[in-house]
């Protein structure tokens, strides 16, 4: 096992080169709906259970499946009236399950990416060779129901091996060439773009996705308030926003169908997306498109700027 993951240097947050999204902007904002398919009687995990209850866990199987059939549509409606494409962190297996709200996601241009096959299955214990499986079955998923060629991933229910992003990069390539599998949200580690290091050299980049900013994080771990919520995301965007002023800075709120779109939910989350969208120096963005502007744009300086104080990426 590694003492450390190897992606990425140490990199302080002072004195880093000036990033500027498109038009000045100094701060990438994007919302990234997870959307789910949690299946009632999951194959076994020895490293990790399904569900908390014995079969049949109704009551989470149930409010996942309310975010799908309700939560959903009531989510995109309050994303289309503040003019934000989703950034669709996917379970595929939905493609089949639902084809419905894909084809809503399709018809307002969101992007999606993988977010593996079912969200009741994860990375631990697989093979190498299985993974690999996995990940290409979930980007070649995307791309027939969506035309999309898949630019990121989200390890289903976070659940990592040493290889998911060499092999998700390394997939992207064998289908897509640099067109396919480019950025990572797994890491967590910064609130600007990062290049990471992977063992076929391919420009890969870590974008923030925020755990803290996360609605499941936020109500069912930190057991917050919708009002308190609001709040924590207006706080969190004014302080990205005012670092933004030296150094162009990312905002993404990870939501749930069935966290966020709740009923007493949605006003605190709408109050909160009318505040950051009034500012004039925010881009309205997806995942893809930051990832696609740092590499065209900041990679090479970036790279440069961390060799020079850490000794190489």
């Amino acid at each position: 096992m590694k003492a450390d993951p190897g992606f990425y240097q140490y990199w302080p947050y002072q004195d880093r080169p000036k990033i500027r999204w498109p038009d000045g902007k100094k701060l990438a904002f994007w919302v990234a709906p997870n959307i789910e398919f949690y299946e009632l009687d999951p194959p076994e995990n020895p490293h990790r259970k399904a569900w908390p209850q014995p079969y049949p866990a109704i009551q989470g199987y149930g409010i996942r499946d309310y975010g799908n059939r309700v939560g959903h549509s009531r989510q995109m409606a309050l994303l289309d009236k503040y003019g934000i494409r989703g950034s669709v962190s996917l379970s595929t297996a939905l493609c089949e399950h639902h084809p419905e709200i894909i084809a809503m996601c399709k018809e307002r241009n969101w992007e999606f990416f993988s977010h593996g096959i079912y969200n009741t299955r994860y990375t631990y214990g697989m093979s190498e060779q299985q993974e690999r499986t996995m990940i290409r079955d979930s980007i070649e998923t995307i791309y027939r129901h969506t035309g999309q060629k898949c630019a990121g991933y989200l390890a289903p229910a976070l659940s990592h091996s040493e290889l998911t992003l060499d092999l998700f990069a390394e997939v992207g390539s064998e289908l897509f060439g640099e067109d396919g599998g480019f950025y990572t949200c797994d890491l967590f580690h910064d609130d600007q773009p990062t290049p990471i290091a992977l063992r076929s050299n391919k420009r890969f980049v870590s974008i923030p996705y925020s755990l803290e900013m996360n609605d499941t994080i936020a109500y069912v771990v930190n057991k917050v308030e919708p009002r308190r919520y609001g709040q924590m995301l207006k706080d969190n965007f004014d302080r990205l926003y005012q670092e933004g002023e030296e150094s162009g800075t990312i905002m993404c709120i990870p939501t749930h169908n069935y966290q966020v779109a709740c009923p007493h939910r949605m006003k605190a989350f709408e109050e909160a997306l009318d505040y950051i969208t009034s500012h004039p120096d925010v881009w309205v963005t997806t995942g893809r498109e930051i990832a696609d502007y740092f590499r065209s744009h900041y990679y090479d300086a970036v790279q440069a700027d961390i060799a020079s104080k850490a000794g190489g990426v």
